[in-house]
């Protein structure tokens, strides 16, 4: 394992772990499901870093696998299949990510993912 691929492990896996709990209540289930997508991630790393934004690529491979593990197991009535913007108050509202955070987690820009929940808070507020 790469010193690179080490710290973002480091970085990252509390924040996937607490996205992935969204949608497997058991924590052993969350726990296998982020380690999945991280040896999927580290089998394609090089590739990922050469990327303009690994981040981002490294977060569409955790959500790939948690939907595909999700399916696998049937697990609740929760879908993980949602869309970016659901994604965004997912780690927002449920995980209690800052903006910076998911920024950083998701590979987006903070301007832009703060205008984006404003936007979701406002279309959703009756859905929650």
């Amino acid at each position: 394992m790469s010193v690179e691929f080490a710290a973002f492990c480091e970085l990252h896996e509390p924040r996937y772990q607490s996205y992935a709990r969204v949608w497997f209540q058991e924590p052993g289930a969350a726990h296998r499901v982020v380690r999945l997508a991280l040896h999927a991630l580290a089998r394609v790393w090089p590739t990922v870093l050469e990327s303009p934004n690994p981040a981002a690529v490294a977060w569409q491979i955790l959500r790939d696998t948690v939907t595909e593990q999700h399916a696998l197991v049937g697990a609740g009535s929760l879908r993980p299949d949602v869309d970016a913007e659901e994604d965004l108050a997912i780690l927002h509202y449920v995980v209690g990510l800052a903006t910076p955070e998911i920024a950083d987690v998701m590979g987006g820009d903070t301007a832009n993912i703060t205008s984006q929940l404003r936007q979701t808070h406002r279309r959703r507020t009756t859905d929650w």
